[in-house]
């Protein structure tokens, strides 16, 4: 299925619009706790939306469950949805990925619109087709791949997030800068996120999720150049997993964390220039500062870098860099390696 990306000035009028094309007995709206009350006041208003059922779920990833997912089934039961019915989700990655798997799989699957309201979720959870939960203490274990019908993106929602997730979105954007351009990275890594100027930003998103969507279309299931997508996340979701059981971290800040080892194994392995690794690392220290890890967790790190859904045959599977834009995935490294990669990232 082709999804469409709209980047909104008219939210209203853009979401009669999509609702046109998705055909609908029955219109139902997947919020959490945080964006019913912060974000649909917004959609609330308008006359599209008067007789749309809401169903609501607990807000933050550590609900992005088979729990969380239950209660959407049961939601769109017991509102009387069939496979004609349509589900906006309004919310940041754990509404969209929940939302769009719970889409999917109910009724063999029903039409979805995204409606993504944090930096994160615009420029990477709600473009592209991933949706799933969380299971047995890993990320996004289970799931499927099926595209929303639309994506529309408004950056006024970006005003009800604080700073923490401002630099949670923010990292996505500067792994897409690492995959592109010299000049995208440039901006990246100049650009003030203490004092972020929104409309720099705007346009920021849309450039970022045009990388996205180009890689997307070039490999939809990602047996190919889509696993460029996930640059910092082989250590990012190892990080990400540890700190669950611990001090839970936002998933950006994971994969910030996780291009600092990752750039490291590129400069080692694959020749990226040590500079530009210095320049990304020293920008990613200032804002989002380091993860407590001692080398006692190294084991139990690489463990989870097993459970990675890019391995195959038990081997960690990476995609590192030969300079900005010069993509080499389907890397490896050995233990010993990692270990090296691990004391980088915690002594510089």
């Amino acid at each position: 299925m082709e999804q469409r990306v709209i980047i909104s000035t008219q939210l209203e009028s853009e979401l009669v619009s999509a609702l046109s094309e998705c055909e609908h007995d029955k219109l139902f709206v997947l919020t959490d706790t945080t964006t019913l009350e912060l974000c649909m006041p917004v959609l609330q208003k308008f006359y599209c939306m008067k007789k749309a059922h809401v169903i609501t779920i607990p807000a933050t990833d550590s609900h992005k469950d088979i729990e969380s997912l239950m209660m959407v089934w049961k939601g769109l039961q017991e509102g009387g949805a069939s496979r004609h019915s349509c589900m906006i989700n309004l919310g940041g990655g754990m509404v969209t990925d929940l939302g769009g798997f719970a889409a999917s799989t109910f009724k063999r699957g029903i039409n979805f619109i995204n409606i993504p309201t944090t930096l994160l979720a615009m420029v990477d959870a709600s473009v592209g087709g991933k949706t799933g939960i969380n299971f047995g203490g890993l990320k996004n274990e289970v799931g499927v791949f099926n595209d929303s019908k639309f994506v529309i993106l408004d950056t006024k929602f970006l005003k009800t997030l604080d700073a923490e997730n401002i630099c949670s979105g923010y990292a996505e954007m500067l792994k897409h800068g690492l995959i592109s351009t010299e000049a995208m990275w440039e901006e990246l890594v100049s650009f003030d996120l203490d004092k972020p100027d929104l409309k720099q930003l705007q346009r920021m998103v849309g450039d970022s999720v045009k990388v996205k969507e180009r890689i997307v279309e070039q490999d939809p299931h990602e047996q190919g150049i889509r696993k460029a997508l996930n640059l910092g996340h082989t250590f990012g979701h190892a990080f990400e997993s540890w700190a669950l059981k611990r001090k839970p971290i936002l998933h950006g800040y994971a994969v910030a964390f996780g291009l600092i080892p990752e750039l490291y194994l590129s400069v080692a392995k694959t020749g990226f220039p040590t500079e530009k690794m210095r320049q990304t690392v020293n920008f990613i220290k200032e804002y989002y500062g380091t993860l407590d890890i001692t080398c006692d967790d190294y084991d139990e790190l690489i463990e989870l870098m097993h459970h990675d859904k890019k391995n195959q045959n038990g081997i960690i599977n990476f995609t590192m860099l030969g300079g900005i834009g010069d993509i080499r995935i389907n890397q490896t490294a050995t233990t010993e390696e990692i270990k090296e990669a691990l004391d980088f990232f915690r002594e510089g």
